[in-house]
């Protein structure tokens, strides 16, 4: 990949080796000298960038090396020590004001904030801060925002006079149905019943129009399975979802709400055993499934998993057409049987719904389970609300937004998709099949997406086969990314195919109900990074002697949320929650921290990296490095290291406060051409001695790589862009990368393959 010094030093030539024909070439260097003009002074590059990005130079179809030359030259002097991560998204002072946040603190401001409230931009810091020491207040106002109606008022937002709730009650007194509010229209924000609730497309059917469901139409869905369910089950009951997230199961989730039973999220990726653990814990009664998986022209067993995990009853869905393409146990029934208990009811699509507290447990979700036993963390009407806000916030879903983010309803990015949309007036757009391939894409493009949002591994396949080229994915206004680290060219990349819209960042967990630190359309954004802690959320960031940093001091450390934080768990069903979240933590001004258990930096300039997680290293050498893992994003160190920019990086004891197993993986990702992505783990042999770092490669389609030669490459790679104490022991290709569903790397797994093998002995 070519790089200049800026990009006033980028060649006609430059510009024709990046994938552009002369004649354009030339056409877009004499653009590109003129937006350069913007920033010719030291220390202007991000003008230069913002000119590039206004004057629409970069289009979604030139080459990405035209991309890469363009973003990299510009910021190539770039002083990443002295002024933190570079932003290539820039707020404008007219859309702001348009964003649902930016409304709310144009309308509320000058009353809350006082003098020192100027605009959306200007005053986003003091207004996050001000919704930290007033939750009350900042939700009285946001609650109104979202499709949310009570039944009962709540008789305070917060009452903390309870001294053992550590997060105080939130909404003590409210009364609802949070699945009525999904399905109801409402006039703030503006739903009709001739909206449509949901569109999809099945794989295959790339060519057909895409499917709508009004919403009308859901709601009476859902309540003719609601009247179904109580056919079968007793009230309070909790119900298995393991299933894609279609339209169906989305269905089967809201009526399982409404007729006040409880959800019970089971990813539909789970080998039997995983099924049996969670339908263990939670006690359900039942288990919605369906016959098989299908993806391309594969077929794969479902339902049969289910029947060696448990012997409740299963109602079984079709994958294709109206029939189950196998034979049920007895006591199950298809999903054709289960609709038929409804014939005989006068009004089977009316239903009354059942209204419950709003701490009133309605889904059960689990951990990923990748240090053991899965925990298991049951959500409330209250969690579904944050979910919703901080989708309003911070992602700025309003009504008449298509909002696509493959996912599934077994991990908590399903049940946050499904509220954001409803609650938010929304359309969900769901795409029935694997988002791996063309067809998703192209669903992106026909269904008119606006918002989509991604996992990083899925950005490096869809630029990794170019399997997305020729489609128009312009009318996207954000994406937004969680799940694992961000690779900060994917990201380039991604963001490209929309001119440059913003990559909101996202970071939090399925006991937060929601991210603690995200991006935000009112703050410039910086690839790879997160600018702000989420509304009303509090943390501190403290060393290993639990001591606090500054709130304004560039750091890394060990994350504490402050207690209050609305949404977030108050129990859990299998473990001592005040010892798995609280026990241990240090206090800060008189608040015993809520453990999340992420190492973050905050850098110059006010941006958060997420580091990995504070209890998994690797000790190299004597030197530790970090495992960046769930919901971790990579710092903008890596890339640039890896360009070759920042040559004043050289110094080793840097390298070895900053370096981390992400790191290491992003340099050994460009270290070869036929390398698609690589995983540093560290190994002890049984007869003991130092940790030894071995590296995990899957290349491209239609390449081979021999092992030895992998290591050598890897090996001159680290020493030179990284530290020249690290040694690779070993390199193994493997086909692909052990994941959980929601796609984090599950490291664990690839250390036992390692361990079972006795691979190192023979070193």
């Amino acid at each position: 990949m070519a790089v200049r010094e800026s990009a006033w030093e980028i060649q006609v030539e430059d510009v024709i080796a990046a994938g552009l024909p002369p004649a354009e070439a030339r056409d877009f260097h004499l653009a590109l000298r003129s937006a350069a003009n913007a920033g010719r002074q030291v220390g202007m590059e991000a003008e230069v960038w913002r000119a590039v990005v206004t004057q629409r130079l970069l289009r979604p179809d030139h080459p990405h090396a035209l991309h890469q030359l363009v973003y990299y030259s510009v910021y190539a002097k770039w002083d990443l020590a002295e002024r933190g991560p570079p932003p290539y998204w820039f707020p404008s002072s007219a859309q702001c004001k348009l964003t649902n946040l930016g409304r709310l603190m144009e309308a509320n401001g000058p009353k809350l904030l006082g003098s020192s409230y100027v605009d959306p931009i200007t005053s986003f810091n003091v207004f996050q801060n001000y919704s930290v020491c007033h939750p009350e207040v900042y939700w009285s106002i946001v609650v109104k925002e979202l499709s949310v109606i009570f039944r009962n008022e709540a008789k305070s937002i917060l009452d903390t006079s309870d001294k053992f709730k550590e997060g105080g009650a939130w909404f003590p007194g409210a009364v609802l149905s949070i699945a009525e509010c999904c399905l109801l229209p409402s006039n703030s924000p503006n739903k009709t019943d001739g909206n449509s609730a949901i569109l999809w497309m099945n794989e295959g059917s790339d060519d057909s129009p895409v499917s709508s469901l009004s919403q009308k139409e859901l709601r009476r869905q859902v309540m003719m399975v609601a009247n179904a369910l109580d056919t079968l089950f007793t009230k309070g009951d909790a119900i298995a979802i393991d299933m894609p997230m279609t339209s169906t199961a989305v269905i089967i989730y809201l009526a399982i709400i409404l007729a006040g039973y409880v959800v019970v999220s089971i990813a539909d990726s789970f080998a039997f055993k995983e099924i049996a653990t969670r339908m263990r814990i939670s006690k359900a009664k039942g288990i919605f499934t369906q016959d098989f998986i299908i993806r391309g022209a594969r077929k794969f067993p479902l339902y049969s998993r289910v029947v060696e995990a448990t012997d409740c009853k299963a109602i079984v869905v079709p994958a294709s057409g109206n029939d189950v393409g196998l034979t049920l146990r007895n006591h199950d029934l298809s999903w054709r049987d289960f609709l038929s208990r409804v014939a005989g009811l006068p009004r089977p699509c009316d239903y009354s719904p059942v209204y419950q507290s709003a701490d009133a447990a309605i889904n059960i979700l689990f951990s990923s389970g990748t240090t053991g036993e899965p925990k298991a963390i049951p959500w409330t009407h209250i969690s579904a609300i944050r979910s919703a806000a901080d989708g309003w916030a911070h992602l700025d879903i309003q009504a008449g937004d298509i909002v696509c983010w493959p996912t599934n309803l077994g991990w908590v990015m399903g049940p946050i998709l499904l509220y954001s949309c409803f609650l938010n007036g929304a359309t969900l757009a769901l795409y029935h099949g694997s988002p791996l391939g063309r067809g998703f894409g192209k669903f992106v493009q026909d269904a008119s997406v606006t918002i989509l949002g991604t996992v990083p591994s899925l950005v490096k396949t869809w630029k990794s086969s170019k399997c997305m080229e020729g489609l128009d994915w312009t009318k996207i206004r954000l994406f937004a990314s969680t799940g694992e680290a961000s690779d900060i060219d994917d990201d380039i990349w991604l963001s490209s195919r929309a001119f440059y819209k913003p990559v909101i960042e996202c970071c939090g967990g399925t006991e937060l109900s929601s991210s603690y630190i995200q991006g935000s359309l009112l703050q410039p954004q910086a690839f790879g990074a997160f600018s702000t802690p989420s509304m009303t959320t509090g943390f501190v960031i403290f060393d290993e002697q639990g001591i606090p940093y500054r709130d304004d001091e560039p750091c890394a450390g060990e994350v504490g949320l402050f207690p209050r934080f609305m949404g977030a768990s108050d129990m859990l069903l299998n473990a001592d929650h005040k010892k798995v979240y609280f026990d241990g933590m240090p206090s800060y001004r008189g608040m015993i921290l809520r453990r999340h258990g992420d190492k973050i930096q905050r850098t110059v300039g006010g941006y958060y990296i997420v580091l990995g997680r504070v209890d998994d290293t690797m000790n190299l050498g004597g030197i530790k490095v970090k495992i960046a893992t769930d919901n971790a994003v990579v710092s903008f160190h890596s890339a640039f290291i890896i360009c070759n920019i920042f040559v004043f990086i050289n110094h080793i004891m840097y390298l070895v406060l900053k370096t981390s197993a992400v790191e290491i993986e992003r340099v050994c990702n460009r270290a070869e051409e036929s390398v698609l992505e690589t995983a540093a783990v560290s190994f002890r042999s049984r007869d003991g001695g130092p940790e030894q770092l071995v590296l995990f490669a899957v290349l491209k389609p239609g390449t081979t790589k021999e092992e030895s030669s992998l290591r050598a490459k890897f090996q001159r790679a680290i020493q030179k862009e990284l530290n020249p104490l690290f040694k690779v022991n070993l390199v193994k290709v493997v086909p692909e990368f052990p994941r959980t569903a929601s796609n984090k790397l599950l490291r664990r797994v690839l250390r036992d393959e390692l361990s079972k093998a006795s691979t190192l002995s023979k070193l």
